[in-house]
This record gives C-alpha cells, sequence and structure tokens, in this order.
C-alpha cells in the first residue's frame, strides 16, 4: 500500500511540474506568521510553500514575523498571511492552501509566474470598461469544490489589472473572525469594497460583469461574436448522469459535447461520502467525480462554466451559451436539479449568512457551534452525520413521525447520539445579520417554540433545473 501510495504522489508531483514548468519570472512570497497565532495554519502554509519550492525553482520565499517593518509597510493584520510579489501585484492570502485550497495556490503561482491572467476576450474586453480601484475580497474553505473556479476568477483580473485591483482570498477556518464580520458564512462568497457581488461559483464572463458592475450577475452575452462549433450531440448538463450520456453516444458514433454552467459532477460534488457506488463500498463524492471526468474526457470535448441561454429549434438545432454558438443536431438535457427551499421568512434573506444547503462547503465554519439539518431523507442523515463527525453540535427537525432513511444511516444517527425533533416544522428563521435562532412549530400539539442557532442546513430534497428553458423556443 505504501509504494502504491508513494507512486501516486510521485504521480501528482509530475503533473504539477509540467504546470510550473512555464512559469518564466520569479514569484516573491512574503510569509508573514505570529507565533502563537493560528499555528496549525501557519506551520500548514510553511509545508505547502516547501512541497511548491522543490517543484520549482521561482518561488523565492522570505517569512516576517508581525514586528518587521515589512508587515506594517504592507498592512498586515492576520496571521498568517501570504503576500504575492508585492511590488508588481496586489494579491494575499489570509490562511495557508490546504485541500482544495491546493488548487488555488497552484494557479496563482502559474498566472503570476507567467505575468499572464489568460483571460478569455469577452473577459478582457468588460474588464477594460474598470477604470477606478476595487478591493476584491473572496472568502474560501479547504472542502469547498466550487471556491477554485470563483477565486481563479479573482485572480486574473488581479494580475490583468494590477494598478487598480487588489485581492484577498480568506480562509474561513483560519479566519472566522472575519467570516463573522462580513457575514461569509457560505462559500465561496465574493466582495467588492465591502458590497457582496456573489455567493457561489460563477462562469469567468459573469465574475467580470459583476465586478464591473458591482453587482451579482446572471446571464451573460459576449459582445463579439464566439467561435462556433459543430456537433452531432449537445449535453446540457456535466453531473453522472450528462458525462454518462456522452462516453456512450461517442462509443455510438455520435460526435458530442458536455455544457456544464457549474462545478462538473453535479450534487455528487458537494456529497461528502458515497456509498455502494457500483464497485466502491465508500468513496467521497469529490473524488468520485473526478474518475467520472477522467473517464469522460477520454471520449469527449467538456465545456465548463458555461451557461446555456437559449436553444433555437431548427436543422441544425442552435445552442447559445454564456461563450459561444454550437450548431448540433441534437440536444440532451441533463440539467439534474436544485436544492428545494423551505419558502419560510428568514431563508432567502440569510442565505449564505448561516443558512447553507451544503455541509461539506459551509459545515467547518460550524465547528462547536449549534446548527439544525431541516429534513428526513439520506441527505439529512449524512448531512447531519457529516457535521457531527467534523464537531458541530447539531440536531436534525424533522415534520414527521419517522425518517424516510436507510437503516444503516439511522443506526449510525443513534450510535452518534444525534438528536432527532419529530413532527416539528421550521416556521421561520431569524437574526439581523446571520442566523440566530428559528421558529418551530410541534404539528402534533400545535405549539410554537423558538431554538437558538448558529445555522439551518437544508436537505428536503431537489427541484428539475428546467426554469432556464423558459427562454428557449422548444415545443
Amino acid at each position: 500500500m505504501d509504494q502504491i501510495d508513494e507512486a501516486q504522489i510521485q504521480q501528482v508531483q509530475r503533473e504539477i511540474s509540467q504546470l510550473l514548468g512555464g512559469i518564466i519570472h520569479e514569484i516573491p512570497i512574503f510569509l508573514f506568521a505570529q507565533p502563537g497565532v493560528n499555528d496549525v495554519f501557519s506551520d500548514a502554509a510553511r509545508q505547502a510553500l516547501r512541497f511548491f519550492r522543490q517543484l520549482t525553482d521561482k518561488i523565492v520565499l522570505r517569512e516576517f514575523g508581525f514586528d518587521h517593518e515589512f508587515a506594517n509597510n504592507l498592512n498586515v493584520q492576520y496571521s498568517p498571511t501570504l503576500v504575492f510579489d508585492p511590488d508588481r501585484y496586489n494579491i494575499r492570502w489570509l490562511g495557508a492552501p490546504l485541500g482544495e485550497e491546493g488548487r488555488i495556490f497552484l494557479e496563482a503561482l502559474v498566472l503570476i509566474g507567467t505575468q499572464d491572467s489568460h483571460l478569455s476576450e469577452s473577459s478582457s474586453q468588460v474588464i477594460k470598461r474598470i477604470d477606478t480601484p476595487r478591493n476584491i475580497k473572496v472568502f474560501v474553505s479547504a472542502t469547498c469544490p466550487y471556491c477554485p473556479q470563483q477565486a481563479l476568477n479573482a485572480l486574473k483580473v488581479a494580475v490583468e489589472k494590477p494598478d487598480l485591483i487588489s485581492l484577498e482570498i480568506i480562509d474561513i477556518q483560519a479566519n472566522p473572525e472575519l467570516a463573522d464580520q462580513y457575514s461569509a458564512h457560505s462559500v465561496p462568497q465574493t466582495f467588492s469594497d465591502d458590497i457582496l457581488i456573489a455567493q457561489g461559483a460563477q462562469p469567468e464572463e459573469l465574475f467580470m460583469v459583476s465586478l464591473e458592475k458591482m453587482e451579482e450577475q446572471t446571464v451573460f452575452i459576449p459582445e463579439s461574436d464566439e467561435e462556433e462549433v459543430e456537433t452531432d450531440l449537445v449535453i446540457v448538463g456535466g453531473g453522472p448522469a450528462g458525462l454518462s450520456a456522452g462516453i456512450y453516444a461517442e462509443r455510438s458514433g455520435l460526435k458530442s459535447v458536455v455544457v456544464e454552467k457549474g462545478v462538473l459532477g453535479g450534487q455528487v460534488a458537494t456529497t461528502p461520502v458515497v456509498e455502494n457506488y457500483p464497485g466502491l463500498k465508500q468513496v467521497g463524492g469529490k473524488t468520485l467525480v473526478d474518475i467520472m471526468v477522467t473517464h469522460a474526457l477520454e471520449y469527449i470535448q467538456i465545456f465548463p462554466g458555461e451557461e446555456v441561454v437559449e436553444i433555437r429549434p431548427g436543422e441544425p438545432i442552435t445552442v447559445h451559451t454564456s461563450r459561444r454558438k454550437f450548431r448540433t443536431k441534437a440536444v440532451l438535457l441533463a440539467t439534474g436539479a436544485m436544492h428545494r427551499a423551505l419558502k419560510v421568512p428568514g431563508e432567502s434573506r440569510l442565505s449564505g449568512h448561516g443558512v447553507s444547503y451544503c455541509s461539506i462547503c459551509d459545515g467547518p465554519l460550524f465547528k462547536g457551534r449549534k446548527a439544525i439539518v431541516v429534513g428526513g431523507g439520506n441527505s439529512a442523515a449524512t448531512e447531519a452525520l457529516h457535521m457531527h463527525n467534523i464537531g458541530v453540535d447539531v440536531t436534525i427537525v424533522h415534520r414527521r413521525d419517522t425518517l424516510k432513511t436507510q437503516d444503516f444511516l439511522v443506526k449510525n444517527l443513534i450510535q452518534n447520539n444525534i438528536p432527532i425533533l419529530f413532527n416539528t416544522e421550521v416556521k421561520e428563521i431569524r437574526g439581523e445579520q446571520r442566523v440566530e435562532e428559528v421558529l418551530l412549530f410541534n404539528n402534533q400539539t400545535d405549539e410554537m417554540s423558538a431554538l437558538a442557532v448558529n445555522a439551518v442546513f437544508i436537505a428536503i430534497g431537489y427541484d428539475p433545473s428546467v426554469n432556464w428553458l423558459s427562454k428557449s423556443e422548444l415545443s
């Protein structure tokens, strides 16, 4: 087993080395750490830097304490802080590149080391219109698979316009006080000049327009003509169904593409543990998605980060996305589903401020705090067990008198002494800037009660993601 692990590590190192091989400029990195403050994260930052320095000699690392004049000159306030090439850019990292954040750190090295933003033509046109400073903050966590995409967007614009754009990538686990200050209890969240401009990950062009407009944008229409792609089949959706369809379509002789607006893998990508997937007794959701995507790429072309905005019937059918135009003989919809909302007062207003639909993304922020999971199915049980295992004081709230959950999960809930409030409905989520309590209704006794909590995780099922079809001329 040790030999297999060592071989896997060497393979990862070779792949990273290839990415870093294109770096032509030195990358000065200043690490500021204050002894006794966040030492675990400071040590992790040092280890990560040592790892990457083994793979490229372009990193020039210098470490300083908070008593050094550089800390004062650069206005460093949080330990640890990584400052990248301060003579050229205004990019800093508050925390350590752990887990999913390691992908962000690698992207930062490549962009800074090549001094090339790699922006698309459409994004470049938007960025040219920004002529006033922007101070960007992107809140991320090590367990969030969506965060690298949004952080990369911010890194690109910070490299493209260093004279106007400053960037802070903030790890919410290393900096919970900053997360509280901005009520950034769901990641990724992006602020510009302390104004919330995005919740969640965005396609590159939408990020740039959100930054320009200083408010979240949902649709981007390229100003210039996009490249046209001709194919036999366009599959909308890059989850397990869409990826599988692409593989089998290509094997059947159909030239196929997959278009996905968000994170490849869909809901599976944010599932902590997938059990009894054929051939795998237990596997992390993100790991399973990586396997699927690697397999699919052997057959099909995938267009991630592209949202379908319109489908026009005809011969051929025309599919317009946020980046390009596809001409195709057929379209297959594999768009999956969206988290179902409770639709109670306070839910929408406090979304991202204690109301969440993803424990793997946002659960770590509430370690040592109190949260409820609303729902009674397998998803609710899995979310509750995950949060219990990472140190969250969690209670399940279910409107019925029994759970609709596999026996195996029920046994785990009992063994872990996770409380369950049966016959209980959430009527309101309360709080000024963040979740503070929930109003509960017992549908057996008709009694109302308030429960103080820091977070509400909603796991009551999904609704099909087909609202966008109303924009298309489909019969």
